[in-house]
């Protein structure tokens, strides 16, 4: 069953997760795939990223992809275009993340089932920057 609508309090308890791997996060500080992490890195987060063209943003160690990620994984923060998630979560499911979270724009139904299936919480369409600044 899809599930678009979480109360606060669930997204309150999906921020009190600290390990996000952020795939797509990007080197250009205007783009949100930059200054989103960048302010979960300010609130506290332990932010991964993952983007296989370059290899450090904000002095972390740059994954090319999930699969290469040793540490444990919470929370799945996706910035790729909807047509592209579908790989990204196929990756996801094997780090069993708690939660994939799809930015805002970001829809792709058959992934998100997927992630479900695997017992994952899906969160789409929605920015973590945004909410989390409207919780706390």
């Amino acid at each position: 069953m899809e599930k678009d609508s979480f109360t606060d309090e669930e997204i309150r308890k999906i921020f009190s997760l600290k390990n996000v791997v952020v795939v797509g996060m990007s080197k250009n500080e205007e783009k949100a795939a930059h200054y989103v992490p960048k302010y979960l890195a300010d609130q506290g987060y332990n932010i991964t990223p993952v983007n296989p063209t370059t290899d450090a943003i904000l002095g972390k160690k740059c994954y090319k992809n999930i699969n290469e990620i040793n540490d444990s994984i919470d929370i799945v923060d996706v910035f790729r275009p909807s047509e592209d998630v579908l790989p990204v979560v196929q990756e996801a499911i094997k780090k069993k993340p708690k939660v994939i979270w799809l930015q805002e724009g970001i829809h792709n139904p058959e992934a998100e089932e997927l992630a479900r299936q695997a017992g994952i919480q899906v969160v789409f369409n929605r920015c973590m920057l945004a909410e989390h600044q409207r919780l706390f």
